[in-house]
This record gives structure tokens, sequence and C-alpha cells, in this order.
């Protein structure tokens, strides 16, 4: 039987880091549970410290297909190269200059939510770029 998974995140500002993530896969905040209109008031609820109300924050595919983000506060920086990345693909079905063309596009979008380019690849027939979120965690468009 296989087994569901969620990918964790390091990071400074898990609010802001859960954001842009939303933005790049069209993900969508996890929802306050039941009982509660917001988070604010659940976290208010629970005697929470409204200083520790961005400790963690989740986000999640809204069709319920794609994994669970969960991103927790540390607070050391990202000090080296990820050990495992997210491979996004954006250019399903696409093949040769149009595949590289809607790569491009969606990493000048990404970009401008705050990513940064480390570089174009190509190999055996393929095209990525790799990128770093706004914490430096590297991903790949695919």
């Amino acid at each position: 039987m296989a087994r569901t998974f969620q990918v964790t995140f390091d990071a400074a500002d898990p609010r802001a880091l859960g954001d842009f993530w939303c933005e790049v896969l069209g993900y969508v905040r996890d929802a306050p549970p039941a009982g509660f209109a917001t988070w604010e008031a659940a976290l208010t609820a629970w005697g929470v410290p409204e200083d520790r109300w961005n400790d963690k924050n989740a986000v999640s595919d809204p069709d319920g297909v794609g994994p669970r983000i969960f991103i927790q506060k540390v607070p050391e920086p990202k000090t080296a190269k990820n050990r495992a990345h997210l491979d996004v693909n954006v250019a399903a079905g696409l093949a040769g200059e149009e595949r590289i063309a809607k790569i491009r596009a969606e990493a000048e979008r990404v970009t401008a939510l705050g990513a940064g380019v480390v570089g174009e690849m190509a190999e055996l027939g393929e095209f990525w770029i790799v990128l770093r979120d706004p914490e430096g965690n590297e991903f790949c468009l695919q």
C-alpha cells in the first residue's frame, strides 16, 4: 500500500514562503480548524502568543492530488545545497522550442514572485531551469 507524505521546508518566514509556493504550485493555505473562521482566531483561542503565529504554515493542493507542504520556522539560515528538491512540471505535453519557451516564461513569472535563477540546464534532450525560492531552497522548472 502506498503512503502519503508531505514535504517539509525550514524557513525564516513560514507565511511568506507558503505564499510563494501557493503562487508557484497553485496551492492554497490550509484552512483553519473546524469552529474557527481564521487561523488568528484559532491561535488566540489556544493561547499562542502573537509573536509565535508565524512559526508554522502549511499549504496544500486544492484538488488533493499533490503532497502537502509544511513550513516550519528555524533560527538558522540555509547554508548548503539541498539534498532533495522539487521538480515542478510546467511544460507537460510540450516539446522542442515550445517547451523551452513555456519553461522560460514560468521562470520569469516565479522570479517576479521572489525566486532567483541559478541557471538553465540541457542534457540528453531535456531542458530545465534551476531556481532558488525566496529562502534559498533550490527547485527546478521542467
